[in-house]
C-alpha cells in the first residue's frame, strides 16, 4: 500500500490551524478551512475536483530531492526539506485535479508570506518541478521581476540547485547555461524575466517575486494571457507586503481576501496570507509566531524580536517591520493612519441611499483642472459606547472627478485609475480637462436628497464654483487649508477610527488615498497633510477633512470665525 507522508502531514497542517493548535491569522484558517471543506465536498459527484494524493506526493518528494543552495544547509550539503506550512502549499496546489480533464485545478497562486521565511527557495525548487517534472512539453518557466536583481532571487537558487544535482541534469538532458537552462530534447527552457515581455511568450509557468514592487499588472497580464495554450499553466506569485495600496499586488491580495471569505468565489485560484489579525498588538512578541510560519526554522526567534525591538523604539523603521516581518501593508512610509483601523472600519455594504434626507456635511476639493477632484460626505449620528455614554459616529462618502486625458496620461498610476473607472469608483469627464459643470450638478442632485448642512471650499480653486453653488441656494463656507483648520479635523479623525467612531463605504480610491497621507507637524504639535510624491494623490482626504472640520465646529457650537481663517500660513 502506497504511503504519503507529504500528503498526510499537509493535511494535518490544515487540521492543525483551524483547532487553533497552530497560530495562525484569519487568512490562513480560512485557506485551511477551505482545503478541508473541498476534501469532503470531493467525496459527491458533483464537486468538479478531487485530490490527487498521488501528484502531490509526487512534487512534495520531487522537491525534496534537489539541495539547499546558501546558508548552514548549503554548507553542510542538505536537501530541501518543506515545513508543514510549505507541505500544505505545494501539497494543494499540485494536489487538486478537474476530475473531467485529470487536470490541475487551480491556475494562480498568490503566496504572501515574510521575509527570511525561505520563499525563494520555494519558488525555485517549483520553478525546477515544472521545468523538468510536471510532464509538459516544450515547457516555458519565467521568473519575473521588475529588475535584474530580483529575477535572479528565484533563478539563481534553481540554477544552482540543478547544478548540485548531476543525476537529475543528466536524467532529464538539462542544460545549465549562465543565463539559460534548458532540455534541448523538447525544447524546454527556464530563465529569468525583466520587465514588461512583450506578446509572444507560452509560459507554462510564470515565477513572479516580490510582486508589490511591481507597479503596472503589465508583466501579469502578458503572462496570463500567454498561458492561454498550456492546458495546465500555472502562476505563481510569492511576495512580501509592500506600501503601494494602488499596485497590482495588492489588488490581487483583495481578490485572494475576497476568495477565502466567499465573497467572490474563483476555485481555480489558491491563496494564503501570513499576517496578523486586526486587533493584535504588533508589539507583542507572540504574534511574531503567528505571523512568521517558518519561526525558529530559518528565521530566528532572537531575529525578529531585535527587529520588533528597533521597531518599538525608532519610529522610523516601524513601517518597514510591519510590512516585512508582519506582512501588514502600511503604504506611506511615515503614514498618518493605521490602515488596519482604516480597514476594519471599512464597510462596503454601506450606500448612500441609507441616508436618504439625512443631514450632512459636504467638502469640496478641487485640485486642479487636470488632476483628481472629490467630493465629500460627512454624516453624524450618536452611538453608545460599551458603557453606555453616547458619542459621535461619523459616516463617510467620497466621489472622486478625473478628465479621460489625465488618465491616458498618468505613468505610475494609470493601471490603478483604467480598474477604477471600469469598477465604477472614478468618474471621469470628457477631454483634458475637468468639467466642473457635472460637479456642480452632481452636488445639486445630493442636495435634493440629503440635508446639507454646509459646503465647505478652498477659495484657492473653487471661487467660481462656489458663487455657482450659491446661486444654486446651497450654504457655502470657505475653508482654507490651513494648518490650524486641518489638525483639529485630523486629530478628530484618527480618533473617531481608532475608536470605533467611524466608517466608510471600503472606497479603493479613498482607501489609496488615506494611504498615501503623511501627517507633518510644527512646534506646537499641530499636524496638516501631506503626501510623499506628486503621485500619491490625498484629494478626498482633504475634502473629508474640510467638511469635519466645519461640523465638529457646527457640533461644539464654536462656528464663529476664527483668526486663522484668514491667516496666510498654509498647509
Amino acid at each position: 500500500m502506497a504511503s504519503y507522508p507529504n500528503v498526510n502531514a499537509a493535511n494535518k497542517y490544515a487540521r492543525d490551524v483551524v483547532a487553533g493548535r497552530i497560530p495562525a491569522c484569519k487568512e490562513v484558517r480560512q485557506a485551511c478551512q477551505r482545503h478541508l471543506d473541498d476534501l469532503k465536498a470531493a467525496k459527491s459527484r458533483s464537486f468538479p475536483y478531487r485530490f490527487d494524493r498521488d501528484a502531490a506526493e509526487h512534487a512534495s518528494v520531487f522537491i525534496q530531492l534537489l539541495p539547499h543552495t546558501k546558508g548552514r544547509w548549503a554548507r553542510e550539503k542538505q536537501l530541501v526539506s518543506l515545513e508543514p506550512w510549505q507541505l500544505f502549499i505545494v501539497c494543494a496546489i499540485f494536489g487538486w485535479l478537474k476530475k473531467k480533464t485529470g487536470l490541475r485545478r487551480f491556475s494562480e497562486a498568490y503566496i504572501e508570506v515574510e521575509r527570511k521565511n525561505g520563499k525563494s527557495v520555494l519558488a525555485a525548487a517549483i520553478a525546477n518541478y515544472m521545468l523538468c517534472a510536471d510532464g509538459e512539453y516544450g515547457a516555458e518557466v519565467y521568473c519575473g521581476a521588475t529588475t535584474e536583481k530580483q529575477a535572479w532571487e528565484v533563478f539563481r537558487p534553481a540554477r544552482l540547485m540543478l547544478k548540485k544535482s548531476p543525476a537529475l541534469v543528466s536524467a532529464a538532458g538539462i542544460e545549465v547555461m549562465a543565463k539559460n537552462i534548458s532540455i534541448p530534447e523538447d525544447g524546454s527552457r527556464l530563465e529569468p524575466l525583466i520587465g514588461d515581455p512583450g506578446d509572444g511568450s507560452s509560459p507554462s509557468c510564470s515565477l513572479v517575486d516580490e510582486f508589490h514592487e511591481h507597479q503596472s499588472p503589465n508583466l501579469y497580464d502578458t503572462m496570463l494571457t500567454g498561458m492561454g495554450a498550456r492546458d495546465q499553466g500555472l502562476m505563481f506569485i510569492i511576495t512580501t507586503a509592500g506600501f503601494n495600496l494602488a499596485g497590482p499586488c495588492y489588488d490581487k491580495r483583495r481578490q485572494v481576501q475576497q476568495m477565502l471569505s466567499g465573497a467572490l468565489p474563483n476555485d481555480e485560484l489558491f491563496g494564503i496570507i501570513y499576517t496578523i489579525d486586526q486587533g493584535d498588538d504588533w508589539q507583542d512578541p507572540a504574534v511574531l509566531r503567528k505571523a512568521n510560519p517558518n519561526f525558529g526554522v530559518s528565521v530566528s526567534e532572537e531575529f525578529l524580536l531585535k527587529a520588533q525591538r528597533d521597531a518599538i523604539r525608532y519610529p522610523s523603521r516601524q513601517n518597514s517591520f510591519l510590512t516585512k516581518h508582519l506582512n501588514v501593508w502600511v503604504s506611506a512610509r511615515t503614514a498618518w493612519l493605521n490602515m488596519a483601523d482604516w480597514h476594519s472600519s471599512g464597510d462596503d455594504g454601506l450606500t448612500l441611499d441609507d441616508f436618504e434626507g439625512q443631514e450632512c456635511w459636504l467638502g469640496v476639493d478641487l485640485a486642479s483642472k487636470t488632476d483628481i477632484a472629490a467630493i465629500a460626505l460627512l454624516f453624524r449620528d450618536e452611538i453608545e459606547d460599551k458603557n453606555g455614554r453616547a458619542k459621535t459616529r461619523w459616516t463617510v462618502f467620497v466621489r472622486s472627478y478625473l478628465p479621460e486625458g489625465a488618465v491616458e496620461r498618468a505613468s505610475n498610476n494609470r493601471a490603478a485609475y483604467e480598474s477604477w473607472v471600469n469598477s465604477g469608483d472614478l468618474i471621469t469627464t470628457d477631454g483634458e480637462e475637468l468639467d466642473f459643470d457635472i460637479i456642480r450638478e452632481d452636488i445639486k442632485d445630493l442636495a435634493g436628497r440629503f440635508d446639507i448642512q454646509e459646503i465647505a471650499y478652498d477659495p484657492w480653486r473653487a471661487t467660481q464654483l462656489a458663487h455657482q453653488l450659491m446661486k444654486d441656494g446651497a450654504e457655502v463656507i470657505e475653508y482654507r487649508n490651513t494648518v490650524q483648520n486641518m489638525s483639529p479635523a485630523m486629530r478628530e479623525m484618527e480618533a473617531a477610527i481608532t475608536g470605533s467612531r467611524w466608517r466608510h463605504s471600503a472606497d479603493p480610491v479613498l482607501t489609496w488615498m488615506a494611504s498615501n497621507v503623511v501627517a507633518k507637524s510644527d512646534a506646537k504639535d499641530n499636524i496638516y497633510p501631506r503626501k510623499e510624491k506628486e503621485e500619491n494623490k490625498i484629494d478626498g482626504i482633504i475634502a473629508i477633512l474640510m467638511a469635519l472640520g466645519r461640523a465638529v465646529l457646527t457640533e461644539n457650537d464654536e462656528a464663529e470665525q476664527s483668526i486663522y481663517d484668514t491667516t496666510d500660513v498654509t498647509c
